[in-house]
């Protein structure tokens, strides 16, 4: 039997994950002196209260010691685990440490999925179709490597601040972009690692016209689902979605509320474009 483990940048809590069956691993939050798993402890809502009275999140990833005793508790079983972006997270090498802690690391296969949020959801929900369809091992791992190499995905912070924290952007471009209200665009590297530069809108409709230009320049004919993840930017992320299904009328078209983590890493009011292959 293939049993299959993920994380919370799948945007899955604990209990929706038994229903694919997944085993999900919340992603961690700190915020005010205190630490919550994501989706268990927190919700969005209290987390984003909690910053608007001025505290600073951090975030972490699952402990290696909670992975372990998760293999463990599968000890006749093949193990997929597909965690979020090696490089955006320490999940993928923290999992990799966690198989060498086992006594037969080779029926555990760790998948870096590259990306996070709706294409990493995606993957899993394609994993769990795949095992519930009798597929090996070695079929589903390939599938994977295949669609992982057609995700793309976008980031718009609406909050400079939380770029700069981060420092994906320097304090000058930070203090110029929210003074000129520029809407900057960030794309995911090729390898997934880390957030780039890919540019900035004079206006928030001249960046997802950007955005949406790009997407069709990558996606070109083939069959997609395209996901707009926001953290409360409902309205901007509705029109989007609406932009998106206008053009691109053959696209699998979802909408996701982004959960503490990201909220952390991207800021109140991001929104999240990505595209993967179906």
């Amino acid at each position: 039997m293939i049993r299959l483990i993920s994380d919370s940048s799948t945007l899955y809590s604990i209990e929706e994950g038994k229903a694919l069956p997944c085993d999900i691993t919340p992603l961690c939050v700190t915020i005010n002196g205190k630490t919550y798993r994501e989706f268990e402890e927190i919700d969005a809502e209290t987390f984003l209260g909690l910053i608007k009275a001025g505290y600073i999140p951090s975030s972490s990833q699952p402990s290696m010691g909670e992975l372990v005793e998760l293999f463990e508790k599968y000890p006749d079983d093949e193990i997929l685990v597909i965690s979020m972006a090696d490089g955006l997270s320490g999940t993928y090498q923290t999992a990799e440490a966690a198989r060498q802690h086992t006594e037969h690391p080779e029926r555990i296969h760790v998948v870096n999925s590259q990306t996070l949020c709706g294409p990493h959801r995606y993957l899993v929900d394609l994993a769990a179709r795949l095992i519930r369809d009798g597929r090996q091992i070695e079929e589903i791992l390939e599938t994977l490597q295949n669609k992982i190499a057609t995700s793309l995905s976008f980031l718009l912070p609406q909050d400079f601040s939380y770029l700069k924290r981060g420092g994906r952007c320097t304090p000058v471009a930070a203090a110029m972009g929210g003074l000129l209200k520029l809407q900057p665009i960030m794309i995911q590297a090729e390898e997934g690692r880390r957030l780039e530069k890919f540019g900035v809108g004079r206006s928030f409709d001249a960046a997802i016209k950007s955005v949406l230009g790009k997407l069709e320049e990558h996606v070109q004919n083939a069959r997609v689902q395209i996901s707009v993840s926001h953290a409360f930017s409902k309205d901007q992320a509705d029109k989007i979605l609406a932009k998106v299904k206008d053009r691109f009328p053959n696209a699998e078209c979802v909408m996701y509320d982004l959960s503490c983590a990201f909220i952390t890493q991207g800021g109140p009011r991001c929104i999240a474009i990505q595209s993967i292959e179906l």
